[in-house]
């Protein structure tokens, strides 16, 4: 499409159709590089909304991180709360949590139970809870970190082998409560 001077031109015989469709090729070529060719501005200002989502994604996959670490976490307490014992007795049992010594009341077949390890013992909101073995292995894979006292698992915590021939020497009690 030609302008108004460019017709004039024609008309009077003082340009050339093919100079005028170069000149309008020209033209159009350098507005279509001023609109590809970006300013500095333009290139800081993309290169900043790049920047900042890519931190969007990253708060936002830590965020699923950690509702599903907190929805986990429910869904064992749900669990436990659906399966304890109840916790009634006349004597304390004793285990450490950590660096604490802490106790919860059993019965004798409760005590028993513990030490075969037919029942675990689980962190349990602020308390402990007894749980039966079979539903150790969904709290544990939901956070495993309930876990407390669980003496069905194999093996032993510390040296191995070696270190059960060495205690096998020592002769404990069984009716030994502590």
């Amino acid at each position: 499409m030609r302008n108004a001077l460019q017709e004039q031109l024609l008309k009077a015989g003082l340009a050339k159709k093919s100079k005028i469709d170069a000149v309008a090729r020209e033209q159009a070529k350098q507005r279509s590089a001023n609109a590809a060719a970006p300013s500095a501005e333009q290139a800081e200002a993309e290169r900043q909304r790049r920047e900042k989502a890519e931190r969007d994604r990253q708060l936002q996959a830590e965020r699923n991180a950690q509702a599903r670490i907190q929805e986990q976490r429910a869904q064992a307490r749900q669990i436990i709360e659906q399966n304890k014992l109840k916790l009634e007795g006349d004597s304390d049992y004793r285990f450490t949590d950590g660096n604490a010594i802490r106790s919860i009341l059993v019965t004798d077949s409760l005590r028993k139970q513990l030490a075969k390890g037919s029942v675990v013992i689980v962190r349990f909101d602020d308390s402990y809870a007894v749980v039966p073995r079979a539903v150790v292995e969904k709290i544990e894979s939901r956070d495993a970190g309930m876990i407390v006292v669980d003496h069905g698992r194999g093996g032993t915590a510390g040296g191995g082998e070696a270190e059960d021939e060495y205690y096998k020497r020592f002769v404990v009690p069984d009716d030994l409560v502590w």
